[in-house]
């Protein structure tokens, strides 16, 4: 039996040493993984790497502070010893009924927590370290909002990064309606905002801050990272790493994908992973929307099927999208829809701005709004959309996935339509969940998932396999959906 030390190197590290170089080199295995894809990388093509992610640096010994528990389950599967170099201190044990008092104090009369918000609250201080998954509409901002004002009364200094500045103006907006002065708190830190380093929280995007000196997060004790499941780029593993100091890491998300390696990268950023709730629990309780996915799985002359099954996945991408057919129907479906329509397509030019240009030359403006949205459309500006939504009852927002899908909160939304296909489990429940809100008159939403079925004989084209992986997530999810096949010959 050889013996490994693990000592505490930092807030983001630990450090794990043994005179057995065997067991190292074990170490290295269990934390080595094959990255999802890799195959078909240029630089695994062309032999420069091996596609392999590596969490353990045998040179170092360090390896992300997250992963104790798995360093833990390895020695004693191994009948390995531990030795704790230095004391790592578990979770705290502090009652529920504490933190359900604090909360009493900073909210609104109007405001009420909920239970399964006020436990993530309570298990995210106690541990200190944890990804809380909640799915998009359950209210994690204002868990977040908890966190922070926890953070300030014990005079400890927060980052909150958020994915878009979007987010940015939103939490700020959140936080001084949750009755705070954001203000007098907060800085919001991107371009066009003056630097306050006397304010105790910092709000910002990761882009906004990967430019920014490793000592400039020395100074935070806690850190949250909002939509979580990006924290597998390597831009945001750096940031987290540079909070040598931050005691408190809690990550937020609607759902993480299928990968091990991603999802040990994420726990040894913030901690384990632990579920808040449901989409399906909340929908039970009348928490959400009652949601209804109608799958439109479009049929093709078999002319068409031949030719699509010479292609490759991007030029099928690219025919599907500029097939005017297709375009014509999303237009069609589009204005046949009672209620706020949030169109998601993923090309700008090659399908956003077409669809849009056909919904407006048949709509009456003056009765009926129309909003396009893209990753090159003002913070402000999207901010006004959201806001005139929230006080419409029959607009259209023509909008891409990378925009729309993630955090935007249009509490008014009665029908999304998934005008571009799309595999990503993430993408697909960040979408939806644009929909899943109540509103003052809204307790039901629609999903149209529009599929493209180019079938030859028993070949099945790119699209239609990954709209089956979607139905796979639907199923998973316990959400009922219908099968529509249309004819658009």
């Amino acid at each position: 039996m050889s013996e490994l030390t693990i000592t505490k190197y930092n807030e983001s590290y630990i450090k794990c040493t043994s005179e057995d170089l065997g067991l190292l080199q074990d170490l290295s295995e269990f934390f080595t993984f094959q990255v999802p894809g890799a195959s078909f990388m240029p630089s695994v093509r062309a032999k420069r790497w091996d596609g392999k992610i590596r969490l353990f640096s045998k040179a170092t010994g360090k390896l992300y502070h997250g992963l104790l528990p798995y360093v833990t389950h390895f020695c004693e599967k191994s009948g390995h010893a531990i030795i704790h170099g230095t004391p790592i201190k578990g979770p705290s044990d502090r009652p529920k009924e504490d933190f359900s008092k604090f909360v009493d104090k900073i909210l609104t009369k109007t405001l009420e927590i909920r239970d399964y918000q006020l436990d993530a609250f309570t298990h995210a201080i106690n541990h200190k370290r944890c990804i809380l998954l909640s799915p998009t509409a359950s209210g994690k901002s204002l868990i977040i909002y908890c966190i922070i004002r926890l953070m300030t009364v014990l005079q400890k200094r927060s980052l909150l990064i958020v994915p878009t500045t979007s987010l940015v103006e939103q939490m700020y907006k959140d936080f001084n309606d949750y009755s705070w002065d954001a203000e007098k708190h907060v800085q919001r830190k991107y371009y066009g905002y003056d630097i306050d380093e006397n304010k105790p929280v910092v709000i910002s995007t990761w882009q906004s801050l990967a430019t920014f000196d490793k000592k400039y997060f020395e100074q935070f004790d806690c850190i949250v990272g909002d939509e979580a499941h990006l924290y597998k780029s390597k831009e945001l593993q750096k940031i987290m790493t540079a909070c040598v100091n931050a005691k408190y890491r809690i990550g937020t998300t609607g759902t993480l994908d299928d990968s091990k390696v991603h999802k040990l990268v994420l726990e040894g950023l913030f901690g384990p992973v632990v579920s808040v709730t449901t989409t399906r629990e909340l929908i039970d309780k009348k928490q959400l929307a009652d949601l209804n996915i109608q799958c439109l799985i479009l049929k093709y002359a078999k002319e068409e099927c031949i030719q699509v099954k010479r292609l490759n996945y991007q030029e099928e991408m690219d025919y599907i999208v500029s097939h005017k057919k297709r375009n014509n129907f999303i237009k069609n479906l589009t204005k046949d829809q009672t209620g706020n329509t949030l169109v998601l397509f993923q090309y700008v030019e090659k399908h956003g701005k077409i669809l849009h240009d056909l919904i407006g030359d048949t709509l009456d403006p003056h009765t009926r709004k129309l909003f396009f949205v893209y990753g090159g459309t003002e913070t402000k500006d999207r901010e006004t959309i959201r806001s005139i939504t929230e006080n419409e009852n029959n607009a259209i927002i023509v909008a891409s996935y990378g925009t729309f899908s993630t955090g935007i909160n249009i509490r008014n939304l009665h029908n999304v339509i998934f005008a571009s296909p799309t595999k990503s489990k993430i993408r697909i429940l960040q979408s939806l969940g644009r929909g899943l809100r109540l509103g003052d008159n809204k307790v039901k939403a629609t999903l149209y998932d529009i599929a493209d079925d180019f079938s030859y004989k028993e070949q099945r084209n790119f699209t239609l396999n990954h709209f089956m992986e979607r139905v796979n997530v639907y199923s998973e999810q316990e959400f009922d959906y219908e099968l529509h096949h249309i004819d658009i010959r």
